[in-house]
């Protein structure tokens, strides 16, 4: 597909960085894009505005402003000296533009359900695949890129890291959207201290503040947004309403679904489906109908399966319709298989319903975070003198033990019933 919109500009108010400029060739095309476009349909913190009310943004914003915050940081980079040419820029900012684009509706709720096998990482690189076809090679370099193929590794650090674009962006857009201001980090102060050595991004000793304050609006961002108790609760009933209803597919049940969202309930989709162009239903493969698939399409079934003859996918559908959530209990230690046995029987004794039933009324399961890793990227703090060092070794503040720590904790959520029956 020849690019023709040479000239062309796209100029949009992000209500968090302000004008974002979005430059002509590739990344205009990628923009224009339908598989692009569904990502105004995906919100980018699911469920989460149950809790949070201003938390509707989607990841349509967020891509387009790690697109923006890349665009600084290519220009900071090329200021200190370090080339990077023209198709490397192109290539870096389709990167990040289509670095969400695998997400399914409500983020990971499909992946935990109806479609087996497969993550969102791959089914991005399956979309950029296909967009690369389309765009005759157009996205060779930013797929060798997001995959870390390109000689140049600091470009992959760019789009995924423990210091990359997506998380300066989405940490700033949450906190602005969620209200919660414990998020809100420098991203522009940090990008401005951003170098290169020997292939690896480091930041300038200036520059270790902000990045103490990102690690903290970060470890704190998870727990009071991201796994908030609540926010677990709901995603857990919305993983076990897509559960139930692909069960009572694989049965034969009617179910009202859109074509798109039925595909996937009553086939079965993973991965080979999805990598398999030629396993094709009406002339259009997984990929291309799981292009069509957003949290409208869940959304709508939700209201409709709320009176459906199942009683148990009505209940939890009801329950997310007008938001009556689970309880659920978090602690550091495991809940005991004859606590959580009792609780079981108590919700059967009532509800009244089977052995079967519990699996999506009484769900038991553990979350964990740390809010750096030493084993991965790891974030390098360069000195005036030349020297470099880890960023726990060069905090005064950080303690390097506490913040590798991975936190386990675990949950167990059941619907709210009378407290006679607990």
């Amino acid at each position: 597909m020849a690019l023709d919109n040479i000239g062309k500009n796209k100029i949009v108010n992000d209500p968090v960085h302000g004008f974002i400029h979005i430059p002509s060739g590739i990344s205009y095309e990628l923009v224009e894009h339908s598989f692009f476009q569904r990502l105004r349909r995906i919100k980018q913190l699911g469920l989460t505005f149950l809790v949070f009310p201003g938390a509707f943004h989607n990841r349509f914003q967020h891509a387009l402003g790690a697109t923006h915050l890349m665009s600084l940081a290519i220009e900071t980079i090329r200021s200190k000296g370090h080339v990077i040419t023209q198709a490397e820029e192109e290539g870096v900012y389709a990167a990040i533009l289509l670095h969400d684009i695998g997400h399914g509706p409500f983020s990971h709720a499909l992946e935990y359900s109806i479609v087996d096998g497969i993550t969102h990482e791959r089914i991005s690189e399956l979309f950029m695949k296909r967009l690369n076809h389309q765009f005759e090679g157009e996205l060779s370099v930013a797929i060798k890129i997001f995959k870390n193929e390109y000689p140049k590794h600091f470009l992959n650090q760019l789009v995924s890291s423990q210091l990359d674009m997506d998380r300066l962006d989405y940490l700033r857009r949450d906190s602005f959207f969620s209200g919660v201001t414990e998020g809100v980090v420098g991203s522009t102060r940090i990008i401005k201290m951003l170098d290169v050595r020997n292939d690896q991004l480091v930041v300038e000793a200036k520059g270790i503040y902000s990045i103490e304050k990102f690690l903290i609006a970060r470890r704190l961002m998870y727990w009071q947004v991201y796994l908030h108790k609540t926010v677990i609760a709901a995603e857990e009933m919305m993983v076990h309403i897509l559960k139930r209803a692909k069960y009572l597919a694989e049965r034969g049940a009617e179910l009202f679904a859109t074509p798109s969202l039925s595909y996937f309930l009553y086939n079965k989709v993973g991965k080979l489906e999805f990598e398999n162009p030629n396993a094709v239903l009406n002339g259009r493969s997984a990929l291309e109908i799981f292009a069509d698939l957003d949290d409208d399409d869940i959304m709508v079934s939700i209201k409709v399966w709320s009176n459906h003859s199942d009683k148990v996918l009505s209940y939890l559908c009801k329950c997310i319709r007008d938001r009556q959530l689970f309880k659920i209990e978090i602690q550091k230690t495991a809940f005991t298989e004859e606590y959580i046995d009792q609780v079981k029987k108590n919700v059967k004794n009532y509800f009244g319903c089977s052995n079967h039933a519990l699996d999506s009324l009484v769900i038991s399961n553990s979350i964990s975070n740390n809010a750096y890793s030493a084993n991965d990227d790891r974030i390098i703090i360069l000195y005036k003198d030349g020297t470099q060092c880890d960023i726990s070794e060069a905090s005064d503040m950080l303690d390097a033990s506490v913040l590798s720590k991975t936190v386990k904790k675990y949950y167990l959520c059941y619907p709210k019933i009378q407290e006679s029956f607990m």
